[in-house]
């Protein structure tokens, strides 16, 4: 088989650029209709699961974002067979044509207000189509372009892939801005959100246009040629001689990655916009501004790579992330809503009552709340941190003043809002949009650009290395399987999860021990599992263990 790992090093220049070119290209487009969902999630929840309680809202639309994952392990599955069986080329151009379709028809959709229950349930349907899509696309295009280039090149070259999905936010974060310019902030709200939705169709012209000119990678066609190509990719995959533990290495080095790469941008974009309440442009402008300048250093971390192996930037990253994590989003909160922290720390809240204890999804299924977990919902919905304490009057503490809660009507959402808030600015808490000064914004691009940084030295390697990992004739299967699982079931339901943990706590930051927990994860198994030493093909792998 070395032979025909070789025929993938013998590419021109002006070719290579065409095939990292067009498969980075693509890859940004399909990246855009699967992000553009979360970078809308707030207008999305008012169209499609509209309510009183905006924490079940969130929790809904996050919820939506997690099923799109939750099938992307079967589009590995669906698509890695097809791509070992019937070549790379022509399955993602199918996986990036479904995407097209999918996200288009999101933008398509009737209002829940109009068409009721049926319109959550074709974004489902929709989100469902976008994970089988992603699934097949990532380990399509990096295994296009690994099997175009050298060992000694090839963390450079993928690296434009892994700095393609910051490509597709970064995109997704530009025709939103564009919009909001273009179109009056009201009839933005009420119908202009879905034009990102639409442009998806003009995306996929352009990437079927771009790729539709690649010719089949090297390495496959030459097991084509040659008969090898395999029976079963997906039974092979678990019974290949060493590719369990392969398979085990390659879960855990995307559990980290991905964890970290939706915390820096999904959940900081969330908590920014929600309990730091800062306006919706700034908080865009500044994730794009920290976007466009991370994506360089996924090409950094890439090439890097090359030179001292794909190991050491991703298991010295995992060990950085779990220093760094919590300092990072502390700076974040307090540089962007600074009277938020300063009221928290010189006038505390504590709820004092019983059955204190807040189910946010108890609404969903009309399960009754304690007096004391609507209070809950209100002040987490606010950001507003507390502590609680037994008593069998409902009352809540601001600093050194007592409030009476027992006669306040829990039940209307909007008046106990109001209630509450007015009690808080009377000591110092602000509800209203935040725009931070400009040396704050400085300062938490800086710091979301740490976060960047450390998803970069995971994520830029990553292609590279996993392509490496795996025999040619199941390498689509192999490293696709893996990889949506990490990417689908332990990044994906990461808004969804650290959302709920947040809504159970009251503290803003709770939810940033999921990504811990599995950046620890990564990390152990990394540092085990990994081979040092410089890059090289997988035969080369085998026989130098």
């Amino acid at each position: 088989m070395a032979a025909t790992e070789s025929e993938g090093h013998d590419i021109s220049k002006s070719e290579m650029r065409l095939v990292v070119g067009a498969s980075s290209v693509g890859t940004i487009f399909e990246w855009y209709d699967f992000f553009i969902y979360g970078t809308l999630s707030g207008l999305i929840g008012a169209a499609f699961f509209p309510g009183d309680n905006a924490i079940l809202q969130t929790l809904l639309v996050w919820a939506g974002f997690a099923i799109g994952f939750g099938f992307r392990p079967l589009g590995a599955i669906l698509f890695g067979f097809l791509g070992d069986r019937l070549g790379r080329k022509y399955t993602f151009l199918v996986t990036v044509t479904l995407m097209g379709v999918a996200t288009a028809g999101v933008g398509l959709i009737p209002s829940a207000e109009t068409i009721g229950l049926a319109a959550p349930l074709i974004v489902i349907v929709l989100r469902i189509l976008q994970g089988l899509a992603l699934g097949g696309e990532y380990g399509g295009a990096a295994i296009y372009v690994a099997e175009h280039s050298r060992p000694e090149k090839r963390g450079f070259f993928t690296s434009f892939i892994q700095a393609s999905v910051v490509g597709g936010f970064v995109l997704s974060i530009i025709v939103v801005l564009l919009c909001r310019w273009l179109i009056p902030a009201d009839a933005f709200s009420a119908w202009g959100w879905r034009v990102p939705f639409l442009l998806s169709i003009l995306l996929l012209a352009a990437s079927l246009w771009m790729r539709l000119k690649l010719s089949e990678s090297p390495v496959f066609r030459a097991m084509k040629e040659a008969g090898e190509t395999s029976g079963n990719p997906f039974v092979e995959s678990f019974t290949y001689p060493g590719n369990l533990k392969r398979i085990v290495v390659a879960l855990g080095v995307t559990a980290g990655l991905t964890t970290i790469w939706y915390t820096a941008f999904f959940s900081t974009l969330s908590f920014l916009k929600g309990p730091m309440k800062v306006e919706d442009f700034t908080v865009e402008i500044m994730m794009l501004i920290a976007s466009l300048l991370t994506m360089g250093l996924y090409i950094v971390f890439g090439h890097l790579s090359d030179r001292i192996g794909r190991k050491p930037p991703i298991v010295w990253g995992n060990f950085a992330i779990l220093l760094l994590l919590f300092p990072v989003m502390w700076g974040i909160g307090a540089l962007a809503n600074p009277q938020l922290a300063h009221a928290a720390k010189s006038a505390p809240v504590v709820v004092n009552g019983t059955g204190c204890s807040y189910n946010p999804f108890g609404d969903l299924f009309d399960q009754k709340q304690s007096p004391c977990a609507h209070v809950l919902e209100t002040l987490t919905a606010d950001g507003v941190p507390y502590d609680i304490r037994e008593s069998d009057t409902l009352s809540l503490v601001v600093g050194v003043r007592h409030i009476d809660l027992s006669t306040l009507a829990l039940d209307d959402a909007a008046a106990r809002r109001d209630a509450i808030r007015a009690e808080l600015v009377a000591d110092g808490y602000s509800f209203d949009k935040q725009n931070p000064p400009l040396v704050n914004i400085v300062g938490i691009i800086a710091l979301v650009l740490v976060l960047g940084a450390l998803s970069a030295a995971n994520y830029g390697p990553v292609a590279a290395l996993l392509s490496e990992m795996f025999p040619p004739r199941i390498r689509y299967s192999s490293m696709s399987i893996p990889y949506h699982i990490g990417a689908g079931y332990f990044g994906g339901f990461l808004p969804l999860i650290a959302a709920y943990i947040i809504a159970r706590t009251g503290n803003a930051y709770s939810g940033l021990w999921y990504t811990w927990f599995f950046v620890a994860f990564a990390f152990l198994i990394t540092a085990w599992g990994l081979k040092s030493g410089p890059p090289r093909d997988f035969e080369e792998v085998q026989s130098n263990p």
